[in-house]
Parts: C-alpha cells; sequence; structure tokens
C-alpha cells in the first residue's frame, strides 16, 4: 500500500546526544508525548534495536480515550536516525543533524487514511513541539 509521506522538524537549542536521550528514553517520552495539554503519556517502553518494541500509552486525561502507539525498530543508528514500522504498515523515520550548538529534528512518517493530512501533520507537530519544549527546560 502506498501512502503519503509527511514531514516534520524542530531546531532544539541542545546538544544531539541530549535530543536523542529525550527522544528515546521512557522515562523523559512520557513527559512530552502528546499533541496538547487535554492529554498525557502515563507509560512508555522502548527496546531500541532492530526488532526492539516501541510502546506509548496516549490518554486523554478526563479519561475518556486512549490508545496505544506501536511501532517495530527497523533501523537504529544511535545519535543519528531511527526507523520503525507501525502495525497497519506504515513507516516513521527521525533523524537528528547536530548544527552548530543545536539538534535538528527532522520526522517523516506515512500518513493514515482516516483523518487529514492538516490534522495530521499538525498533530505530529504539536507532539514534536512539547518535545521541544521539555528537552530544552532540562
Amino acid at each position: 500500500m502506498n501512502f503519503e509521506q509527511l514531514n516534520i522538524e524542530a531546531l532544539l537549542s541542545v546538544s544531539v546526544s541530549k535530543a536523542w536521550e529525550c527522544y528515546t528514553q521512557p522515562e523523559h517520552i512520557i513527559h512530552w508525548n502528546f499533541a496538547d495539554d487535554s492529554w498525557c503519556c502515563p507509560s512508555a517502553e522502548n527496546d531500541l534495536q532492530i526488532g526492539g518494541k516501541y510502546k506509548a500509552r496516549m490518554e486523554a486525561k478526563d479519561g475518556s480515550f486512549g490508545f496505544d502507539f506501536e511501532g517495530i525498530y527497523e533501523s537504529v543508528v544511535i545519535l543519528k536516525n531511527l526507523s520503525y514500522g507501525l502495525e497497519d504498515g506504515r513507516k516513521v523515520i527521525v533523524s537528528f543533524e547536530p548544527i552548530e550548538n543545536q539538534t535538528k529534528v527532522k520526522v517523516q512518517f506515512d500518513a493514515e487514511t482516516e483523518n487529514s493530512l492538516e490534522l495530521q501533520k499538525g498533530g505530529w507537530q504539536a507532539i514534536l513541539n512539547n518535545y521541544k519544549k521539555y528537552t530544552e527546560s532540562l
């Protein structure tokens, strides 16, 4: 199946090692992995190796809705990039690029078919913005 690819990015005022740590470690993921403040990420697991599973629980704070976001790693190059496949066949690629004293984090993901491309891109960008804000606050 062919999916449309969407791209988002953020420029963080932190080192690549700090950006990588906050993006991949469950104790950090739970603090930023949601699109707005009415949601939360109560748990995360990350087996950061090829064939390992990434799993993050995303829930509305009022308990009205929640789901597990899961992927299986296809590639992991420490401090450079990672990619994983989702259960529905979509792919996600995340790259970390040092630029002077900053790190550009780019996320390329295959769009799903239920929501508009604008909504998906906006939601993923909001999560990446949360990640940037959290990481830079440490």
